[in-house]
């Protein structure tokens, strides 16, 4: 016995069924816009690099996946790498940029820098992440372009961060702390070109 609302192999389907099929698939053409959708907003966000501040960590046209639920879960934490939105302001007209770098201090925090070493809390920082070419090069401003930083400390709800290519990147150094709060989510992954696909 078959099932009324099953049709045989060899029939054709008439036109009730027929549109009823397309609005089953209309349907599930917006339910899956719209999860993807919610997920964008709300969970997870691709972002693409573009310029040096993060080499050799990220290169420029990387795409990072950035995961917005983290820090609803928990707090920003030393060394995340993070998108964030800096907002400048320029003859009255707003403007909005993500930037992409690594949390260096978090509040409370005291930041300085000397002869390109980072102290955090007044210790050296161990950063395996730093590239060892640019390490290399021959004068500390290649290096580090602000080779010495008088100690900063993290005001409440902000942080303090760094790119990783330090000779090449516009960061906490030279804009201060920024607010918390503007931070979109942590970059926890690069997903494309399809031969550098690896965590963060």
């Amino acid at each position: 016995m078959v099932d009324s609302d099953i049709q045989q192999e060899n029939e054709e389907p008439t036109p009730h069924s027929a549109s009823r099929m397309l609005r089953d698939w209309v349907l599930v053409v917006l339910m899956a816009l719209g999860a993807a959708m919610l997920v964008r907003v709300y969970v997870l966000q691709q972002f693409y690099i573009s310029g040096p501040s993060m080499e050799m960590t990220l290169l420029e046209n990387d795409r990072v996946l950035v995961n917005k639920l983290s820090y609803r879960l928990h707090d920003i934490r030393r060394g995340d790498v993070v998108v964030f939105d800096r907002v400048t302001t320029n003859g009255g007209v707003v403007a909005h940029d993500d930037l992409i770098k690594r949390v260096i201090g978090i509040e409370n925090d005291t930041v300085e820098i000397q002869k390109c070493k980072v102290l955090v809390n007044g210790t050296v920082i161990d950063e395996p992440y730093l590239d060892k070419d640019i390490l290399a090069l021959p004068t500390p401003e290649d290096i580090c372009r602000i080779v010495d930083m008088k100690k900063v400390t993290v005001p409440k709800g902000q942080v303090f961060v760094m790119g990783d290519n330090r000779g090449q990147s516009f960061d906490s150094r030279s804009f201060g702390t920024i607010p918390a709060k503007l931070v979109i989510g942590r970059a926890f992954a690069v997903v494309w070109p399809f031969g550098s696909i690896r965590g963060l």
